[in-house]
């Protein structure tokens, strides 16, 4: 579906671009056969572009049509930098977003044809993401394919049926990096107001936090099950968990934290 001829083309080789570009290149992608267009790439980037032989791009380049076009910006300078994009768009290419709140719609007014709506996180970086994704009606099975082995460089690829879930899939996971982060924060202040030095505090909240990530990533057992076999009865976790688990505990901050999050993806998208 992608050459040199009818290239892959990334928008946008920031964080998130720059670890999918990584992510193909990693895997083997031909590099004549991508073209990324940023204006301002960052010094690392640059050089790895250069490095592997991307094609690089200040802006659209005249005469080329993409196989597909991948927009990596954020949604709120989207409406800019779409206009320069549509002499991209041929019969045959199918424009995946990155971008959080911008619809299926939305592509499809300015760019027309297949559309791709995805919602990665940011442990993409370091190949452990999982993506969202949710395709249009022009989107065809050989297509969907190919975007599905483009995204899972960076992890697995969950497809909805239902755009509408991809509100809650970004509430969950597309935000959700950022709630681990701050459990780790959280565990750590305890920590300190608990007589250790902060220093050693965050060190043992962030190695507990991705430490148990991984122990959850490599077992089979789902995670109540994990939870379940760290607590002795009446020991020291239970008694954390009686807070935790509490009526007035953690799931129902998180319950509204999720719908916070999901609410403001619908007002992203008007």
């Amino acid at each position: 579906m992608i050459s040199p001829v009818s290239p892959l083309v990334l928008v946008g080789a920031g964080n998130m671009g720059g670890a999918m570009l990584n992510g193909w290149l990693n895997a083997g992608t031909d590099p004549a056969a991508i073209v990324v267009i940023d204006p301002k790439p960052s010094e690392v980037m640059a050089a790895r572009l250069a490095s592997a032989g991307v094609r690089c791009e200040s802006a659209a380049p005249e005469g080329m049509t993409a196989g597909i076009l991948m927009l990596a910006v954020k949604p709120q300078i989207m409406d800019a930098v779409i206009e320069g994009l549509t002499g991209l768009v041929g019969p045959k290419t199918v424009s995946l977003s990155v971008a959080a709140g911008k619809t299926l719609a939305y592509f499809e007014e300015r760019l027309g044809g297949a559309v791709v709506r995805s919602i990665p996180n940011t442990p993409a970086m370091v190949g452990r993401g999982i993506t969202g994704a949710v395709a249009n009606a022009a989107v065809s099975a050989e297509a969907k394919a190919e975007i599905e082995k483009l995204l899972s460089v960076c992890g697995p690829v969950e497809w909805v049926e239902d755009e509408a879930l991809i509100d809650a899939i970004t509430a969950v996971s597309g935000s959700g990096p950022a709630y681990v982060f701050y459990l780790a924060e959280c565990m750590a202040e305890a920590g300190r107001k608990c007589g250790l030095p902060a220093d050693l505090a965050m060190r043992l909240a962030r190695a507990t936090v991705t430490g148990a990530g991984e122990l959850m990533h490599q077992s089979p057992d789902g995670a109540a099950t994990l939870r379940q076999n760290v607590t002795s009865p009446n020991g020291t976790t239970a008694a954390a968990l009686a807070v935790l688990m509490a009526e007035d505990g953690i799931q129902p901050l998180f319950d509204k934290a999720l719908r916070a999050a999901a609410d403001r993806s619908r007002e992203l998208a008007g």
